[in-house]
């Protein structure tokens, strides 16, 4: 008997299937879902694609150093600079 996965339970593995977290059996599972559901399938592109903009962001967005001096006067962190 071939288990077919609904929506509502593929919500609630999204994460970990997006992390890689899941065993083979369910991973093939939630591809044949994802091949046979356009929602769901969006919803993992959209996810998969804000995932890596928000790695991108983090990446490029740096406080200048003065501005990273400051807050450490501020909050009293100087010896926790680097």
């Amino acid at each position: 008997m071939e288990k077919h996965l609904h929506c509502k339970e593929f919500v609630n593995t999204i994460s970990s299937y997006v992390d890689g977290d899941l065993s083979e059996e369910l991973c093939e599972e939630l591809d044949k879902h994802l091949s046979e559901c356009d929602n769901c399938r969006i919803v993992v592109n959209t996810l998969k694609k804000t995932i890596d903009i928000y790695h991108k962001q983090a990446e490029q967005v740096k406080a200048p150093d003065d501005v990273k001096d400051r807050l450490f006067y501020r909050l009293n962190l100087e010896n926790f600079k680097k």
